[in-house]
């Protein structure tokens, strides 16, 4: 999975698509094309940062980002977009427009979201923050961290079963970085098997976390041998779907990890 932010004030890429404070379509699909390319078989394209400190944007600004990529994805690319949101109305609007896979840091939580999601008839990926964006790094607690984000995982996994969506449609995201600390962070990445049952795929989006630049001390522009070294992990502890920003070069860090599995067997 690709990572394409419509925003202007994401953590890694906000602004990368944007020419005189206005969304450049073209700047954004040519990274879109680059992407799929290297090896991405999803792109996620997103319209509200949600890095620590991120405020809200209004539903109308968001769709005003997002629609134009996804539309625009989905005519002339062979590639899954997903639409990472929280909003009812840009489910709504997304799916219309091609969307393929619903992304949502709030796992389906605000108002008319899961019957939109419902409706939309798409497979949705659900995530455990703790907290909101503009606050969720400032004091994350837990008594346990590996069995607090299991259970909500199941619990959300069980509401979208009971509101219409089919089991084998939903896919599920332990949220690292959102409302965790790096020893948080640590916890879940080795138990990750146990964090979804084992029908259910796992997303993880590790790639340029802050984590990476507090433990190694690298800044944002060095932080890729780490992301690499995160998306094995994750791949080798059951992960199905990498998030990750650098397509290629984690393309070709699994393609490795598989000819090193092949040869075993």
């Amino acid at each position: 999975m690709g990572v394409l932010n419509a925003t202007p004030d994401s953590f890694s890429d906000g602004g990368s698509y944007y020419s005189d404070g206005t969304l450049n379509l073209d700047l954004a699909l040519r990274r879109a094309a680059q992407m799929c390319s290297e090896g991405a078989a999803i792109i996620d394209v997103g319209g509200e940062s949600t890095r620590p400190g991120a405020l809200m944007v209004s539903g109308q600004e968001e769709l005003d980002r997002v629609l134009p990529v996804v539309e625009a994805i989905a005519q002339r690319m062979d590639v899954i977009v997903s639409v990472d949101t929280s909003n009812a109305t840009t489910i709504r609007e997304a799916a219309a427009a091609g969307a393929g896979l619903i992304n949502d840091v709030r796992a389906l939580t605000r108002p008319g979201a899961l019957s939109a999601a419902a409706a939309s008839g798409l497979p949705v990926c659900l995530m455990h923050m703790q907290g909101e964006p503009d606050t969720m790094q400032q004091r994350p607690e837990y008594n346990n961290p590996v069995a607090e984000v299991r259970s909500y995982l199941q619990q959300r996994l069980q509401v979208c079963e009971d509101a219409g969506i089919a089991r084998g449609k939903v896919l599920l995201d332990p949220g690292f970085g959102f409302g965790k600390t790096d020893r948080h962070n640590l916890a879940l990445l080795r138990e990750l098997k146990t964090l979804a049952p084992q029908d259910i795929p796992i997303l993880v989006g590790l790639s340029r976390k802050s984590m990476i630049g507090r433990l190694l001390g690298r800044r944002l522009n060095e932080r890729l041998p780490g992301s690499l070294a995160l998306a094995l992990l994750a791949a080798q502890r059951g992960a199905r779907i990498l998030r990750v920003h650098d397509v290629a070069a984690t393309v070709d860090a699994l393609r490795l990890q598989q000819l090193v599995d092949e040869t075993e067997r």
